[in-house]
C-alpha cells in the first residue's frame, strides 16, 4: 500500500492480533456466503468529531437461505487511530474481571506444623535448620506464591459500549441478517441447525455467532452441540465472542436492539447513568477517607500498633469496606483497638 493512501473509515475485522481467529478467515476463496460490501456514511461532518457514526447495510435472508432485502445497521465508532486502544482496553476489561482470584497458598508461617526445631544447632555435621516446614523442604511453605487478589478494573460504560459497537462496526463485512426463526423448530434436533448455517451460506467448522433477542429453548438444544457456535443475547453480548467469531448472524430483533443501545441516538447516553458513575465515583472517595482516619485512630499510621493492633485495625477495615458496599458505613459498630 502506498505511504499516500488515506485511512481507512473503520478498523479491519482481521487488521490485528486482536481480530484474528483464524490463519485463513481473511482469504476471499474461504468465505461462504457472498461477501456484502457494507455502505459507510458518516453522519458527523466535523473533521475532528471522536465518535463517528456508521452506516452499514446488511442482507436479509429468510429460513431457506433467500435474500429478501436489505436491513440498516446504525453504530457508533470510534475514530481508526483510537479504534484498536478501545477495543483492546475493553477486551482486557472482561477477561481481568472474569478472574476469580481465589488462587492461595500457605507461606512457611501459615502452613501446619514445623514448631520444634528438628535437631540440634551443632554436633550433627548438617546443615542447621529450625523448621520442617521451610520452602527448602517437601511440605514446607510456598515463597512468593499466590495470595487471594481484586482483579477487577472499571472501565466507564460508554467506553465499554464503544468499544462493542467498534467491533461490530469492523465485522459488518462478515455479517448477515436472518428472518426470526423462533418457531421453525418443532423440537430439539442438532442436525436441522447444521442444515440452516448451510442454507445461510456458514459453515458448522468454522466460529460463528448468532445474536437473538430471546433463545426458545427448542432452538438452544438444538445448537448446543456446536462446538463453534456462540447462541447470544443483548445481555450476554461480550467483546470475547464478537471478535472470536469469524461470521456474525443477527436477527431483525436484534438489528433494532443494536441499533437501539449503541446506536448514535442511544438511549444508554442518558444523564442519569452519568450522575450515577459520578456518585459512585464520591462514595469511593468517601470510603478511601473514612478508612485513612480509622488507621490514624488505630495508630497503625504513626507507627505506634502492634501485632494485635494490626489485626484489630484490618478487622474494623474490613468491616468498613463491607459497609461502604451496602451504603450504612456511617452508623456501623466498630471496636476501637486496645493498645
Amino acid at each position: 500500500m502506498s505511504a499516500t493512501a488515506p485511512p481507512s473509515s473503520s478498523i479491519s475485522f482481521f487488521s490485528s492480533s486482536i481480530f484474528i481467529s483464524s490463519p485463513h478467515s481473511h482469504h476471499p476463496s474461504k468465505l461462504l456466503f457472498k461477501t456484502h460490501k457494507p455502505q459507510l456514511s458518516l453522519s458527523c461532518a466535523a473533521a475532528n468529531t471522536v465518535v463517528k457514526s456508521e452506516l452499514a447495510t446488511l442482507p436479509v435472508l429468510n429460513f431457506d437461505g433467500t435474500e429478501v432485502g436489505s436491513a440498516t445497521l446504525n453504530l457508533k465508532s470510534a475514530p481508526a487511530d483510537t479504534a484498536r486502544a478501545v477495543v483492546h482496553r475493553g477486551l482486557v476489561t472482561d477477561q481481568r474481571n472474569s478472574r476469580r482470584g481465589t488462587a492461595s497458598t500457605l507461606t512457611r508461617a501459615e502452613v501446619r506444623g514445623g514448631g520444634i526445631k528438628p535437631y540440634p544447632q551443632k554436633k550433627t555435621g548438617r546443615a542447621r535448620r529450625g523448621s520442617q516446614r521451610t520452602p527448602l523442604r517437601p511440605g514446607g511453605g510456598v515463597i512468593f506464591g499466590p495470595k487471594p487478589k481484586d482483579w477487577s478494573v472499571k472501565i466507564n460504560k460508554k467506553e465499554k459500549r464503544l468499544a462493542i459497537s467498534t467491533a461490530i462496526s469492523s465485522a459488518v463485512e462478515n455479517a448477515i441478517v436472518v428472518e426470526d426463526f423462533d418457531d421453525k423448530f418443532e423440537k430439539p434436533k442438532t442436525k436441522d441447525f447444521i442444515e440452516l448455517m448451510k442454507r445461510l451460506g456458514l459453515d458448522p467448522k468454522e466460529k460463528s455467532m448468532f445474536l437473538m433477542e430471546e433463545i426458545p429453548d427448542n432452538v438452544r438444544l438444538s445448537s448446543r452441540n456446536i462446538g463453534t457456535l456462540k447462541m447470544l443475547t443483548p445481555r450476554t453480548l461480550n467483546l470475547f465472542d464478537i471478535l472470536d467469531s469469524e461470521k456474525l448472524v443477527f436477527t431483525k430483533g436484534a438489528v433494532e436492539v443494536l441499533n437501539q443501545r449503541y446506536g448514535f441516538n442511544s438511549e444508554g447516553d442518558s444523564e442519569e447513568e452519568d450522575e450515577e458513575e459520578q456518585q459512585q465515583g464520591e462514595e469511593a472517595e468517601e470510603g478511601k477517607r473514612a478508612i485513612r482516619q480509622l488507621m490514624l485512630h488505630s495508630g497503625v499510621a504513626n507507627g505506634l500498633g502492634s501485632r494485635y493492633l494490626l489485626k484489630e485495625t484490618m478487622m474494623n477495615v474490613a468491616k468498613l469496606i463491607n459497609c461502604v458496599m451496602d451504603q450504612r458505613w456511617m452508623t456501623m459498630p466498630m471496636s476501637k483497638p486496645n493498645g
